[in-house]
């Protein structure tokens, strides 16, 4: 069973890595064996990650730009095809959908939705034929419930999506050797939730609609994470791992 959780020789990409659950991910997936492409735009994180962390590649990635995509896919494939695929990249949005505008929205498909799917296609392409490999699409219990009032319209369709997404990417790249899966976090203390946590208000609010009646802790979304990336759950794909203390259980 040990086994099904070693990555010694895997190649993954983790996006998103330079903080939060990015961050644990590429921490996760490298001391589990793998070498770990660890993209993101903050270059200085990156590299202080990998500095502690042996087995991380730091690479400067814009997710949402074609060209960047291409060089980091190129990278992480030079020494042998790419094993895993961790789409994490992506930024909230206002919560308020009549003061958010069609940029906003749009740039919120563009990073939390899109950059993803297109990350996937470019990865899948690279593969040999045969090749084995796991997708793993970050997604959010935004996108499964309502939040209101927190949450925003932009990035529940962001994460929506994802979810469709993954299904739809299971289906197509099944017979490749290939597995989708999408994990679904719930609300955690991250860069990302800055704030929420602090407030009592909204920590109470937290609490009480979690049925463990608390926040997730830091590495309590990593092992969920490895279980989808790794052979341990080879015979999983097109689903939605839900990791949110039963949140959308209630």
């Amino acid at each position: 069973m040990r086994d099904s959780f070693d990555l010694t020789g895997r190649t993954a990409i983790v996006t998103g890595a330079s903080s939060g659950l990015g961050e644990g991910f590429a921490r996760t997936l490298a001391e589990a064996g793998a070498t770990v492409y660890a993209a993101a735009r903050r270059v200085d994180r990156l590299e202080a990650l990998a500095d502690e962390v042996r087995g991380v590649v730091p690479v400067v990635c814009d997710v949402t730009d074609a060209d960047a995509r291409a060089r980091l896919v190129e990278r992480a494939s030079a020494t042998g095809p790419i094993d895993v695929l961790v789409n994490n990249a992506g930024r909230p949005g206002p919560p308020d959908a009549l003061t958010e505008t069609s940029e906003e929205f749009d740039g919120l498909i563009e990073l939390n939705l899109a950059a993803g799917f297109h990350l996937a296609v470019a990865v899948v392409s690279s593969l040999p034929e045969g090749h084995r490999a796991s997708v793993v699409n970050v997604a959010s219990v935004i996108g499964l419930v309502s939040t209101a009032p927190i949450g925003g319209a932009g990035y529940a369709a962001s994460k929506a999506g994802t979810l469709g997404l993954t299904r739809e990417l299971a289906g197509q790249w099944g017979r490749r050797g290939v597995r989708v899966n999408a994990l679904v976090p719930g609300w955690f203390d991250t860069e990302m939730t800055d704030g929420l946590f602090t407030n009592e208000k909204s920590a109470t609010w937290v609490r009480r609609n979690t049925m463990l009646n608390r926040g997730g802790t830091a590495g309590e979304v990593d092992a969920p994470l490895l279980f989808l990336a790794s052979d341990a759950s080879s015979y999983m794909t097109g689903q939605a791992l839900v990791v949110d203390g039963g949140w959308t259980a209630r």
